[in-house]
């Protein structure tokens, strides 16, 4: 059965010309709404107003216009149902056999800063998936098309087909629109739940659904099939949001890897510099020029750097550029931008630029934003773990001094930078540093004493005046010890363990200062 008529009601006019041309060129009939309807008359394609169909104006200012018995009755009725055919006839109501509907922008307005609730409200669409589900619902007789990326496959069907399309073709777009539609709601009903606290806490249900937004060359190992699945609302510079300019197709680890150094180097206001191998900082620091930051995050661990991960929180500039490129083998880098000359520096010096992956998240004025809201999700076997993101901020006037010395104004400074990096090591985490620089890590440990062990013998005689992060407390005594011992002269941890008078102890002992931030960082 050819389309004769369709209808088409957009808030997204992407690609719109080029379909209406080409679906005029086969003969249909159009029907549509005000805006649409503009678009296509100035156009120059015929089209029928939905009021000529219902008999009815637009009212409301818009609200009311396609919820009509003359429109669902047109798309709802079942062809091969004789007295759903008769009573079409009788009551003069017009098949329809194709629906091209998107819908008012719900996710993007409430992603915008300072919309008000009745902004977003009034971006709540009602005829939309109205149309879109009964079209979808009958999708025996009628077709229904909700991206625009479809437009050109859906009019190639019907060139070939002579006007039809087939039922694989309509079961496959009511398939994604019925998803598009259950998106639509639980986002509506996630903002409202938000905005009025209806449910003080986490969620009692959680429903995801999340648009692919690329396939992957693997997952974690070759034998294992991958796709990165993107929220669709979320407009915050990050991994999710960045342009790939350069580059090899990225990968499972890649994007998990992108992901820890860009969340490192946001903690950061002025420049700064991660470096990260399978997650973990292997090298971090702030430094002013950028490329300085560069150069002191590298001293770090370069043997571990090599093949690693760099994130930048400020634009990469030529010199930066060139510094990279003369060192050894960048798996990928993200940042903010790329100065003029800098991204031809990274990209064509070396054998590996041609395959280095280099990426772009844009606004760096806003790279330090945090999202409050942000949930963090991690997948178990049966089900989701699901808690706040840690944006749990500290301070100077956050610390308790518990040892005989308090630390220096100079010790505060790198005490602060260590706990902000030993956050993004995974547990359990200690991490030496000195002048905003990161010296020695210990990460992923059964016990706490052997991180210590670890990020000494990495930090070796630059442990000597530099300070000590470790993520939670320190159960035994053992763990300060050996950094008194390398020469460490100030620790912060969070405190709270039965055994805190024995680290103090230490601390006393050694002449080091310790101070306690009651808060913990676990990364598991």
């Amino acid at each position: 059965m050819a389309i004769k008529r369709a209808l088409l009601s957009v808030s997204d006019k992407t690609g719109l010309p080029e379909l209406a041309r080409g679906l005029y060129g086969m003969g249909v009939e159009m029907i549509s709404t005000g805006g649409t309807a503009r678009a296509l008359e100035e156009g120059g394609v015929p089209v029928m107003q939905v009021a000529q169909v219902t008999g009815f104006p637009e009212m409301l200012d818009g609200r009311v216009k396609t919820l009509h018995p003359n429109i669902h009755g047109g798309l709802l009725a079942v062809r091969s149902d004789e007295a759903h055919m008769a009573s079409l006839g009788e009551h003069g109501i017009l098949p329809i056999d194709l629906v091209i509907v998107n819908l008012y922008p719900f996710a993007e307005t409430v992603a915008r800063p300072g919309v008000t609730f009745a902004e977003a409200v009034e971006n709540i669409d009602i005829g939309g998936p109205s149309m879109i589900r009964s079209a979808a619902k009958n999708h025996a007789f009628v077709a229904v098309v909700v991206d625009p990326a479809d437009y050109p496959a859906v009019l190639e069907e019907m060139k070939a087909g002579e006007g039809e399309l087939s039922e694989a073709t309509r079961r496959r777009l009511a398939a994604k629109a019925f998803s598009l539609t259950a998106a639509y709601d639980r986002r509506i009903a996630a903002y409202l739940a938000g905005r009025l606290g209806e449910g003080a806490g986490l969620p009692e249900r959680i429903e995801l659904s999340l648009p692919k937004a690329r396939d992957l060359r693997y997952g974690e190992n070759p034998h294992q099939k991958a796709a990165f699945y993107r929220e669709e609302q979320i407009a915050l510079p990050c991994v999710a949001t960045a342009r790939q300019l350069h580059g090899k197709e990225i990968s499972f680890n890649n994007i998990n890897d992108l992901d820890a150094a860009f969340s490192l180097v946001k903690e950061f206001e002025e420049p700064a510099c991660a470096i990260i191998k399978h997650t973990n900082p292997c090298g971090c620091a702030c430094g002013d020029p950028l490329a300085e930051a560069y150069r002191r995050a590298l001293e770090a661990d370069p043997i571990s750097a090599y093949g690693g991960i760099i994130a930048f929180n400020k634009e990469v500039d030529a010199e930066t550029a060139s510094a990279i490129g003369s060192g050894g083998f960048v798996e990928a880098i993200i940042a903010p931008a790329y100065a003029a000359g800098a991204l031809e520096a990274l990209t064509t010096r070396k054998k590996w630029a041609v395959n280095l992956m280099v990426l772009e998240t844009g606004s760096p004025e806003k790279v330090v934003l945090k999202d409050p809201d942000r949930l963090d999700f991690k997948k178990v076997e049966g089900g989701l773990l699901v808690q706040e993101a840690d944006h749990k901020e500290t301070t100077a006037a956050n610390l308790k001094a518990v040892s005989r010395r308090p630390p220096t104004e100079q010790e505060i400074a790198d005490l602060l930078f260590a706990w902000k990096v030993v956050k993004h090591v995974k547990s359990n985490a200690i991490v030496i540093a000195r002048n905003r620089q990161l010296l020695g890590v210990g990460a992923g440990q059964m016990n706490r004493a052997q991180p210590v062990e670890l990020a000494v013998r990495q930090a070796g005689e630059k442990a000597r005046g530099a300070v000590l992060a470790s993520d939670a407390f320190f159960p035994f005594a053992d763990g300060p010890e050996t950094a008194a011992r390398a020469g460490v002269t100030a620790i912060i941890q969070p405190g709270g363990s039965k055994k805190d008078e024995d680290s103090i102890a230490v601390a006393d002992r050694h002449d080091m200062a310790m101070v306690f931030t009651g808060v913990r960082h676990f990364k598991h």
